[in-house]
């Protein structure tokens, strides 16, 4: 340490002496004590240098497969890791589109909320069915007709993953998607549900024949085909005619979804025979196959018919739904009777026949 003393300088030798050989002045000392008690409080109050950790984050795996391998018999040929994931992911497309609908339908007064609550019931269906389908439930092997021992796609495998769930799914989402299109066209009663009863033979055949190991199979293939040919008859002939009898929005809006719906529904029909039917492609191709149709034909149907429906009202379609608290004027509220002209009649979209009055004012 540098000491600093003042010193008077004298020219004299003994005054040197003097100086050399007396104590530090007391201010010095004091300010030497000082200065090392202050460099021992900065040391106690240093802080140590932080020291930098890498943290590795990794995302959760999608362990569906092994969790549920203790669920049930599994075939030679299922899904993998990659088959879950995309099925997941298909789960997610419906439950958000669900969420949607169901917020677009609150914005409507509840009478015009009828396609709302029947698209969102479609989606909210497919959502669990897919669920069920990634968490690689609601399966079951079935010996493949076609072992296909050459085949890079499908190994030889003696047995093929049918998901059954995904047809649960169709028998009751189809006759809804139908319901949503011919109710946009005011078409009768009568034909809706003929058109609905071919449709589930055409998905209860579909079934059938995908749990069959034998060549019979496609058997119940053609009678679902006959059934399918007939609900195309009904949704671009018959469905048309009563369209273009309303006119206008409904009439747009039916032709447009109609031909949506139908064209990617004739896709179906040939995914089941490279899948189910075939054994052609991996079931991991088969769920994107499906998947794809399925988000098209729900969510991407549903979107696109609500949308056309903006500018529709329900009344337009030959459907009466009351407001909660509201009655129904005419002669029907005198009798008491406040339900007799609430939805559809018998006959809705049906030609109104025309009347005319004689001379003598009766009704012909």
């Amino acid at each position: 340490m540098l000491r600093l003393d003042v010193i008077e300088i004298a020219p004299t030798s003994e005054r040197l002496s003097q100086l050399s050989s007396s104590p530090p002045h007391p201010s010095i000392t004091k300010l030497d004590s000082s200065w090392h008690a202050s460099r021992q409080r900065r040391a106690q109050l240093t802080v140590p240098a932080p020291r930098y950790t890498t943290q590795v984050f990794t995302m959760a795996s999608n362990d569906a497969i092994s969790v549920n391998s203790v669920v049930g018999m599994h075939a030679d040929l299922e899904i993998t890791t990659r088959g879950s994931s995309w099925l997941f992911a298909v789960c997610a497309i419906m439950g958000a589109s669900t969420i949607v609908f169901m917020g677009m339908a609150f914005t409507k007064p509840q009478s015009e909320r009828l396609f709302h609550y029947i698209t969102a019931a479609i989606t909210c269906t497919a959502c669990i069915a897919y669920f069920a389908m990634g968490s690689n439930l609601g399966g079951t092997p079935i010996q493949a007709e076609f072992i296909r021992s050459n085949s890079a796609a499908v190994f030889g495998a003696g047995t093929r993953e049918i998901f059954y769930v995904r047809y649960i799914d169709w028998v009751v989402t189809t006759p809804l998607l139908l319901l949503d299109l011919m109710l946009t066209a005011g078409m009768p009663t009568a034909t809706i549900l003929a058109t609905i009863f071919a449709d589930e033979v055409m998905v209860v055949t579909g079934l059938i024949g995908a749990l069959t190991q034998t060549s019979y199979k496609w058997g119940f293939w053609t009678f679902g085909m006959f059934a399918f040919f007939f609900v195309v008859y009904e949704i671009l002939i018959d469905g048309r005619r009563h369209a273009n009898a309303l006119g206008g929005a409904p009439k747009k809006a039916y032709n447009l979804a109609g031909v949506w719906l139908i064209g990617i529904w004739f896709l179906y029909p040939i995914a089941w025979g490279l899948c189910e039917g075939g054994n052609v492609i991996h079931p991991d191709s088969e769920s994107i196959f499906y998947g794809i149709l399925d988000v098209l034909a729900k969510p991407g149907f549903g979107a696109l018919l609500l949308f056309m429906h903006k500018n529709i009202r329900v009344s337009d379609l030959g459907l009466g739904f009351r407001q909660p608290g509201q009655h129904v004027g005419g002669s029907h509220e005198k009798h008491g009777d406040h339900h007799a002209t609430e939805g559809p009649g018998p006959n809705v979209g049906a030609p109104v026949p025309t009347t005319a009055t004689g001379a003598n004012n009766t009704t012909v």
